[in-house]
């Protein structure tokens, strides 16, 4: 029951604003005039799995790719507890003060089990949130490959139309996470935290030859000695490693997100990475790859959706997935009887 002190006018007008839909052109306007609301429903279209939204979010996207690519795109990884939360408000806000426009994008795992989200970010960013030159988008990961794919790509390039000229992926930090970053960002950073057990034990080699800059956090009170020796663990180990395409080489750095202590470096080494990469070519020849890249993805994707979305391989997966179980069809003879039918 509606309580006596609503007024009924009101509410029309709010039932009325929320069944309004902008159209796919006002929406592209709006995010060309840097208007934050539908910058943020045209995110939620893009992150739909509502097949009718797809077409309406791809006129979006298309809307907005002329106005794009004019930023700098950064991805941050790190295992949970690492404080990549506070160092991207503490860089955040840092880049805010040099005159940046900056976009966090923020992958919240998503529960395998509950497939629930917390989407905590904006809490743990409190003062960037604050800040009219930051948006943050919390996101869940889903069950895509490290929790972002096509959707964050595409979100990047509507954050680039708005005006954001620095954009900053955070990841998931566990899985393969890195790995779809890595293929969609100009600069990868890695943070680390000291005295958390063997510092090279603990890291994949994968994702140290992925990095281009290490930077050991909560290097302060007592462990700024810790965070010392592991800079020069770190510099020696990334020594090791095959020359980059890009000509360029690696650095460690430590900082601390809470007193701001190295933060500016951090930027210095970014700024200087993309005056290497610019004047080489290679930052251009990297996001022409990418792009191939993500084209490739999509079509798989794409073409995964359709097999599994098919009536007749909805009508039979079951019964094959049973076989399969029991040990009456090998898993490869259940796949191509599938894909035949599919094929047909």
């Amino acid at each position: 029951m509606q309580p006596e002190t609503v007024n009924s006018n009101s509410v029309k007008l709010i039932q009325q604003f929320r069944r309004k839909s902008s159209t796919a052109e006002e929406l592209v306007q709006g995010i060309l005039k840097g208007n934050i609301t539908d910058l943020s429903r045209a995110i939620t279209l893009v992150e739909s799995t509502n097949p009718e939204h797809l077409t309406k979010a791809n006129e979006v996207i298309n809307g907005c790719l002329p106005h794009a690519n004019k930023s700098v795109r950064i991805g941050i990884t790190g295992v949970p507890g690492v404080g990549k939360s506070t160092f991207i408000e503490a860089f955040g806000k840092h880049l805010t003060l040099l005159g940046k426009k900056v976009a966090v994008l923020a992958v919240d795992p998503s529960s395998t089990i509950s497939h629930g989200s917390i989407l905590g970010d904006k809490t743990r960013m409190e003062e960037l949130v604050k800040d009219k030159n930051a948006y943050i988008r919390p996101s869940a990961s889903g069950e895509t490959l490290g929790g972002v794919a096509r959707k964050t790509r595409e979100t990047i390039i509507l954050c680039e139309a708005a005006g954001f000229d620095t954009i900053i992926i955070e990841t998931v930090g566990v899985g393969q996470s890195e790995t779809a970053v890595h293929s969609m960002v100009d600069f990868f950073l890695l943070l680390k935290i000291s005295g958390a057990g063997d510092e090279l034990q603990g890291i994949k080699r994968g994702i140290m030859e992925m990095a281009d800059a290490i930077v050991i956090n909560k290097a302060d009170g007592d462990n700024i000695k810790k965070a010392k020796l592991a800079k020069t663990e770190f510099n020696r180990a990334l020594h090791l490693f095959p020359a980059k395409k890009s000509g360029w080489m690696p650095t460690v750095s430590t900082c601390s997100a809470i007193t701001k202590e190295g933060v500016d470096e951090v930027w210095k080494t970014i700024s200087d990475y993309l005056e290497l990469t610019l004047s080489n070519a290679y930052f251009q020849e990297k996001r022409q790859e990418q792009n191939q890249y993500w084209m490739m993805e999509t079509i798989n994707e794409q073409l995964k959706n359709h097999f599994y979305t098919h009536p007749e391989i909805s009508k039979h997966l079951n019964e094959k997935k049973k076989a399969v179980q029991n040990n009456t069809l090998s898993p490869f003879a259940a796949a191509m009887e599938l894909l035949s039918t599919y094929f047909k």
